[in-house]
């Protein structure tokens, strides 16, 4: 498995990194087929295959369910084998299945606070801006960035970025931040310039929807070019890839490391 230095954080983290959507929420997402939640120990053996398979890096979210709160169970004691990155500005809802954000300075505190408290940590490594589209308002005007920064020079947290949802946003999500994530598959490079700035500036990428929610994995090949090609761009930090199937992630993780040094 490749690793590279997030910018200037002294965080070292695994091109694939393992996504925990499916960990915690079930209800309002947008993947082609329906699943079920995981138990503790199909949980468990997935995070077992991931670091056998040299992944570091777990992303979550307060809008993923109650993937936080399992993740803190699950990784006591191993703090030290994982790279946690979390967000804050989005909240998820189960009973409506809705989402509500909040991008005020009080609101992105407590957001960080919260999920210190449900992964039972005293440093969060990596906390994004989930972003609700509007990304320039959010960083110029909400100053969630600055807020970031400032949670950071506390101590709270390693890096900083944001989740972003325009090329616009990305790149000034990078000049006021340590990293950003950006959509980017064989369908959607509109993202690419922002990996291009990335890489000339020492700023961090991380990828999501490289499957585009799983609707380009529905073919081995789908699969292969799109991994194949995050693997050849310079400045993807990376890619994070969500499963419930053990296979898969077995598959993802081979993929991943094929040729890799």
């Amino acid at each position: 498995m490749r690793y590279t230095a997030l910018a200037d954080t002294g965080l070292n983290i695994s091109l694939l990194g393992l996504g925990t959507v499916k960990f915690g929420r079930n209800t309002g997402v947008k993947y082609p087929q329906a699943f079920k939640l995981p138990n503790f120990s199909q949980m468990r053996r997935l995070l077992d295959i991931a670091q056998a398979g040299g992944i570091n890096l777990i992303d979550t979210a307060p809008a993923y369910g109650d993937s936080e709160l399992k993740l803190g169970e699950l990784l006591a004691g191993e703090r030290d084998n994982w790279v946690i990155c979390t967000k804050a500005g989005e909240h998820f809802d189960p009973v409506s299945a809705t989402s509500t954000f909040s991008f005020s300075p009080e609101a992105i505190t407590q957001s960080v606070e919260r999920s210190l408290q449900r992964l039972g940590v005293e440093v969060l490594d990596i906390v994004l801006i989930h972003s609700n589209g509007d990304d320039e308002t959010i960083i110029r005007q909400h100053g969630a960035l600055d807020t970031l920064a400032q949670l950071k020079q506390k101590g709270w947290i390693r890096a900083s970025g944001m989740s972003t949802k325009t090329p616009e946003g990305g790149i000034l999500a990078l000049q006021h931040s340590d990293c950003a994530m950006v959509t980017f598959n064989p369908d959607q490079q509109q993202d690419k310039h922002v990996i291009d700035y990335a890489f000339e500036n020492n700023k961090g990428i991380l990828i999501k929807k490289l499957l585009n929610s799983g609707h380009a994995a529905n073919t081995a090949n789908g699969l292969n070019t799109a991994i194949q090609q995050a693997k050849q761009i310079p400045g993807i930090h990376s890619v994070i890839m969500g499963t419930t199937n053990p296979d898969h992630l077995r598959q993802n993780i081979a993929l991943f490391t094929n040729n890799e040094k």
